[in-house]
């Protein structure tokens, strides 16, 4: 049933896509709606910022209207809406830290949002990871994309991001079993 649902599903996208692309620019509020919610969680654990991970939304939905036309079938939408907001929080985060935007600021956006009792520990997991380790993390764990969708998002081949997965995977659960102490000395420079 659920197989069903799914496919149902990529056969109504894919049905609102050829309309848009036919140039019916309405038929993409169903593209937005249909995504809208999983392109904001993803960029808000990437940008650790609810207004700016909002933004970036909106301009990943721009972004992939003006260049609809140029997606072809032989990847997932999702997974090429997912490469889109990859790029767009890519270059956001470099950006940013041309800026200097500090650590102290991200915390004072935190304390100023309502907190969930479990906000502070995926914060903290998050901050340990690279950004290529976040964004694996969380289109696998939050997605639940496979390793070749995966790959194919962040151009690389789907065995490293398996293994890369796997080693992320056990160091967050050792960190977590750890209190937090054990990861802090497996990311110092020169181990």
């Amino acid at each position: 049933m659920e197989i069903l649902h799914a496919n149902n599903q990529d056969t109504d996208i894919n049905l609102v896509i050829e309309q848009v692309q036919a140039g019916d620019k309405q038929a993409y509020t169903h593209i937005i709606r249909r995504y809208q919610q999983q392109i904001f969680l993803y960029c808000y654990y990437l940008l650790k910022n609810q207004e700016e991970a909002e933004d970036a939304a909106q301009e990943i939905f721009i972004k992939g209207l003006e260049h609809i036309h140029q997606f072809v079938p032989t990847v997932s939408f999702s997974a090429w809406l997912y490469k889109i907001a990859q790029n767009y929080c890519n270059d956001l985060l470099k950006r940013n830290a041309r800026k200097f935007k500090s650590f102290i600021q991200y915390k004072l956006n935190l304390k100023q949002q309502p907190i969930h009792e479990y906000t502070n520990l995926i914060h903290e997991l998050l901050d340990q990871l690279t950004l290529k380790d976040r964004q694996i993390l969380l289109l696998r764990s939050l997605e639940d994309y496979n390793y070749e969708e995966i790959a194919t998002i962040m151009g690389l081949k789907s065995s490293t991001i398996r293994k890369r997965y796997e080693r992320l995977r056990n160091r967050l659960i050792n960190y977590n079993e750890k209190g937090g102490k054990q990861i802090e000395h497996s990311f110092k420079t020169g181990r």
